[in-house]
């Protein structure tokens, strides 16, 4: 029997390029919760842009702030592997998060696509920057599925 643990993709359209006064507050929260993902319980692992990362893969900071998705320069992304669902809501609606979560709109575009998405992967599989996208991809055109769903539409593990 394999094991599963949840992935989870949530990409922003940028208002204002990542050095401007406007993002300033939002970059520089970045670190703190960077690393109190980290330090929560049931956290696995988050993508990691490779040149931001002081001390390399596993050292204190870096984001994903440099990293690609869809070929648009103005869009950022994050990705990370949890426990499951709990453990991940837990962290979302606690601390410097849930305030950089609900001051969003200051600093990202409202888009009517899908920006987040959830699915199941086998324990200890990292999740790449592709099945980020086929998995958004597949949420904007199918709706939640079993291979691609949202916080208020889960599908349990296989």
């Amino acid at each position: 029997m394999t094991s599963y643990e949840l992935a989870q993709v949530n990409i922003a359209r940028l208002k204002f390029p990542l050095d401007s006064p406007e993002l300033k507050y939002f970059v520089d929260n970045l670190d703190p919760v960077n690393a109190a993902a980290e330090s929560s319980d049931g956290f696995v692992w988050r993508l990691k842009d490779e040149e931001s990362t002081e001390g390399g893969e596993g050292g204190e900071g870096g984001d994903a702030t440099g990293i690609r998705i869809f070929g648009d320069e103005w869009l950022i992304v994050n990705m990370s592997v949890w426990r499951d669902y709990e453990a991940l809501k837990t962290f979302m609606y606690q601390g410097t998060h849930r305030e950089l979560l609900a001051r969003r709109h200051e600093w990202f575009a409202r888009v009517r696509e899908a920006m987040t998405t959830l699915w199941w992967v086998p324990a200890g599989y990292r999740p790449t920057v592709t099945d980020a996208e086929e998995r958004l991809v597949r949420l904007r055109t199918e709706g939640p599925t079993r291979e691609a769903f949202t916080l208020t539409r889960m599908f349990p593990a296989p």
